[in-house]
């Protein structure tokens, strides 16, 4: 037995080989060469330098990244209590509206066969009564909505009243003048901060929005979007598609912008942030060369902040409607009309109203976009040995 051990013991120090000498360069000059996918560790340095490149995204409420930082004994009771008490019964009133107004909708949408016009299919262009119940209910819904979610004031600041009722009277006499066809906007431009910006704009001006085109066969919600004129849009796929889309959403701006019964566009960013920045807008929206009126929306907060960043959407939506009251800001700038300059220069349009509305919102400026988004989303997520997540591609 004792010979047994003594063969399996290992060498001593001083007699095991010695390794081979290895003179392959610590950094390789080849930067074609993949390098082997492994875990990279993420020091608090390397957290700081991605909070920092993805500042957009980065949330700074008491629920902290992604919404699971360790609360405070205090918020630990309210939370409590708002599961308790408000999360139940908010959600049996959020779902008895959004019943409610589907109900309308199919109701004035029965025996109607839906416009299918530029692979679209919608209802937007729907006229007489049918159409202004439409408009009417969900205005009037959507603000209920939010009364539900926690929003019992909008403050709202207007800097130009005259536009503003132009804006907001859809069903406005044919006989307009030409100094108010040139003042009607033919978009609404704002910056994107979480879902609830869509029923905020639903409740002041019913426009039509740009969407994924898996939105108009979601239950309830599809029917809704047909009202509403979405456009829909296959992000996944940049080819001739988006053309037809970019297409779509110029003529209807354009549309909106003569007559005052057509809906207008609602235009965001690439996709939502923290709230304190601006990203770019999409320059093909402003080929229409029709005015815009730019819209700023915030969500001040004491706990929790409603700005869906990096946080899941479930997640997102219990605390949301766990919190006994929620707060948003809106500040409407006047129209803004382009100079001859930017309606030759679609990129310089978008630009300057970006410009304007980081000014008057206090708003940082960032020029990154979803698919940063999705690096900092997936090394939160642990996906750390994506080779892009610490070091992405550059544009």
């Amino acid at each position: 037995m004792e010979s047994e051990l003594k063969s399996i013991n290992p060498q001593p120090a001083d007699q095991q080989p010695e390794p081979e000498p290895d003179d392959s360069p610590l950094l390789k000059s080849d930067p074609k060469t993949p390098e082997p996918e492994t875990q990279i560790p993420v020091s608090s340095q390397t957290v700081e330098e991605m909070e920092q490149k993805y500042a957009a995204y980065v949330r700074h409420d008491v629920y902290g990244t992604m919404g699971r930082a360790e609360l405070p004994l205090t918020e630990k009771i309210l939370l409590g209590l708002g599961l308790v008490l408000l999360l139940p019964i908010r959600v049996v009133a959020g779902t008895i509206v959004l019943v409610s107004y589907y109900l309308i909708c199919r109701v004035c949408t029965a025996f109607l066969a839906p416009n299918t016009e530029d692979e679209q299919e919608d209802y937007a262009h729907m006229g007489g009564w049918r159409r202004a119940v439409i408009i009417q209910s969900g205005r009037f819904l959507s603000r209920v909505l939010l009364f539900v979610f926690g929003f019992y004031w909008i403050v709202e600041t207007r800097l130009n009243n005259e536009i503003e009722e132009l804006l907001d009277n859809e069903t406005a006499s044919g006989d307009q003048s030409q100094t108010e066809d040139s003042e009607r906007p033919g978009a609404i431009i704002s910056n994107h901060v979480s879902y609830l910006d869509i029923l905020y704009h639903m409740s002041s001006s019913f426009p039509s929005f740009v969407a994924k085109r898996s939105v108009a066969k979601l239950p309830l919600v599809g029917l809704i979007s047909k009202c509403l004129g979405c456009v829909y849009v296959q992000r996944e796929l940049k080819a001739s598609n988006f053309k037809g889309v970019s297409g779509v959403v110029n003529d209807r701006i354009r549309e909106a912008h003569q007559s005052p019964s057509a809906p207008k566009m609602m235009l965001f960013p690439g996709t939502t942030t923290n709230g304190d920045y601006l990203l770019p807008f999409k320059t093909g929206a402003f080929l229409a060369k029709a005015p815009v009126l730019p819209v700023i929306l915030r969500y001040p907060y004491h706990r929790f902040s409603p700005a869906w960043d990096s946080i899941s959407g479930v997640r997102h939506v219990v605390l949301l409607l766990s919190q006994f009251v929620n707060h948003i800001e809106v500040t409407r700038l006047p129209v803004y009309h382009p100079s001859e300059q930017e309606r030759e220069d679609p990129k310089l349009y978008a630009e300057n109203v970006r410009k304007l509305m980081s000014h008057e919102g206090n708003l940082i400026r960032s020029d990154i976009g979803l698919p940063e988004k999705r690096i900092y989303h997936a090394a939160l997520n642990g996906n750390i040995s994506m080779p892009t997540v610490l070091h992405p591609k550059a544009d």
